[in-house]
């Protein structure tokens, strides 16, 4: 069984649970922007939750299938339609060989998370199906789907079905809170930068993707004197060259907020105020432009109750679709 891809939506790519391992060879983990909906994606169809499935951005592609399989649509509110008849979103439905799926308009969220029963049987690079589009490597062909593309299915192991109510779901809320740890660098912005920076909200600005989140609108930091360090630039937000964790917040002249995510560069000359928690990475790849957001600060504990509290989350969904 095969899909075809009729139109590709934009930056509709290949993705799964990601490439742990290689991030200190400068190789990124990528895989879903939410990790949350790729799983209850594959869950509704009977997959493996870290099965291969198509993310697409703002825009869904068009597909024809060539055989019958079992289908769901997570993440954003983009309507999917078999043969111009809408479906609903976080509920499996089944198609036909010739059937096409198609998207109406964005309602909310930013990325969706398409699922078909069996996965999506691209080459496994480095232990993932997922697309890493800067270093050509993974999903199909390393780049994004393009019209003709025809995308291997694997054979399906479970059944799949069922829906996932709006209270087993997670999306981000307006404004957008994005827990946070402040970092190593904190000490270089002074204390009422560091209290602005919280206060205010910020906005995402059009330069977001896979691989980091600009926000702007919030006001420039403050920093504190220094003598400029061997090996750093002049900017006061310049550092001698440090690793990036994913989730890192490093400020270019103290003025935008760029979070890093799934497909971030591993190092740089930065600084970095502090990193987005787990938890909440998830929310970011639902964010879209112009969206208000604000930094929260967590402690350590607070930081890893979240992430047993999002564990938890996924935990009722299995348990609801009897997984």
């Amino acid at each position: 069984m095969a899909v075809k891809v009729i139109s590709p939506g934009l930056s509709t790519t290949v993705q799964d649970l990601g490439r742990p391992g290689y991030y200190h060879l400068g190789i990124p983990l990528s895989g879903g922007m939410d990790r949350f909906s790729l799983r209850a994606a594959n869950m509704l169809v009977g997959n493996d939750e870290g099965a291969a499935v198509l993310e697409a951005v703002f825009l869904g592609p068009e597909l024809e299938f060539t055989a019958p399989a079992t289908v769901a649509v997570t993440g954003g509110d983009l309507p999917p339609k078999v043969n111009g008849e809408e479906r609903s979103g976080w509920e499996a439905f089944p198609v036909k060989a010739g059937d096409r799926l198609s998207f109406g308009f964005l309602k909310s969220g930013a990325r969706i998370y398409i699922a078909v029963s069996g996965g999506i049987d691209v080459p496994l690079k480095l232990g993932s199906r997922s697309t890493y589009t800067l270093g050509a490597l993974g999903g199909h062909e390393g780049r994004a789907l393009q019209a003709g593309d025809e995308l291997p299915i694997g054979a399906s192991a479970a059944a799949g079905g069922g829906s996932v109510p709006s209270n087993l779901r997670r999306q981000p809320g307006n404004p957008a809170e994005l827990r946070m740890l402040p970092g190593l660098y904190w000490h270089r912005i002074t204390a009422d930068a560091g209290r602005r920076f919280f206060a205010d909200t910020w906005k995402v600005a059009p330069e977001a993707d896979r691989i980091g989140y600009r926000f702007r609108g919030g006001t420039p930091l403050d920093f504190v004197p220094r003598k400029q360090p061997f090996g750093a630039g002049s900017n006061p937000s310049n550092i001698v060259d440090a690793c990036y964790p994913y989730g890192s917040i490093q400020v270019p002249g103290g003025t935008e907020p760029i979070v890093l995510h799934r497909d971030a560069v591993s190092g740089g000359g930065y600084m970095m105020v502090g990193t987005v928690i787990s938890a909440d990475m998830d929310l970011i790849g639902q964010l879209q432009p112009h969206m208000p957001a604000r930094f929260v600060e967590v402690t350590m504990e607070q930081a890893l109750a979240a992430r047993a509290d999002r564990a938890a989350a996924l935990q009722r969904v299995r348990a609801h679709l009897g997984r």
